[in-house]
């Protein structure tokens, strides 16, 4: 694929493993085993085929709704493939950055989480942004917190609050808006992902569950994108 048909930021929500574990008679946990694996192919996958920003939604502010043993398992699980897998990183010049509310995870989750961001911080093949307790409304909700923090008057507040301001006090401004959202598991909906950001973002949906999606879905999925014609509002 040409180089200037590659989306620079692709985002996804890897949806389906609970059912793809169901499906199989196994435990859900197995499923987000099998799904954290498929994660590290789209990786390489999303390295390989040029795109600069991949951002993974892993686990969202309302994903705390289920059962104990559930979130305790997928804390766990971020929390070990942080560890395991940081000279997959490291070979592969990949940079781990954090979006999400921190103040809500545990605290030998975040140590990973900047442990992995400060030793990858330097890497330039590719950006993985994962998205770990992270809401799109919590997200602009904290945006405008961190204006709005030390101002003394609502006259200073309306002076302050702009699209721009908001912007740049989202999680991660130096990342550009996906140009292309995926979402897998035959759901048709962004689930509360990236809302700011993904105003004017490609959408495409997958039947696959999430453990199921290969190299070869994200490469039709880049297909597909190639062929549209973007126009941001305009009448073209």
């Amino acid at each position: 694929m040409e180089k200037n048909l590659v989306p620079s930021h692709v985002a996804i929500i890897m949806d389906g493993n609970g059912r793809w574990a169901k499906q199989r008679g196994l435990a859900r946990t197995q499923g987000h085993e099998e799904g954290l694996r498929a994660a590290k192919r789209i990786v390489l996958a999303a390295r390989l085929e040029g795109i600069s920003f991949l951002s993974l939604y892993t686990f969202s502010t309302e994903n705390w709704k289920r059962t104990a043993q559930e979130v305790g398992f997928l804390m766990s699980l971020i929390r070990i493939h942080l560890v395991k897998e940081l000279d997959f990183y490291r070979e592969h010049k990949i940079r781990i950055v954090h979006s999400g509310d921190r103040s809500g995870l545990p605290p030998e989750v975040l140590t990973e989480i900047d442990r992995a961001v400060e030793d990858t911080k330097n890497h330039r093949e590719l950006t993985v942004n994962l998205a770990i307790n992270y809401g799109g409304r919590d997200e602009i909700l904290r945006a405008i917190h961190r204006i709005l923090s030390g101002l003394d008057s609502a006259a200073e507040a309306v002076r302050a609050l702009s699209e721009s301001t908001i912007a740049l006090n989202l999680d991660h401004p130096e990342i550009p808006d996906p140009d292309l959202i995926i979402r897998t598991g035959g759901e048709m909906r962004l689930s509360n992902y990236l809302l700011w950001q993904s105003a004017y973002s490609e959408l495409y949906f997958s039947p696959k569950y999430w453990p199921d999606f290969t190299p070869e879905d994200l490469h039709a999925a880049l297909v597909d994108y190639a062929h549209r014609e973007r126009r941001f509002g305009d009448a073209r």
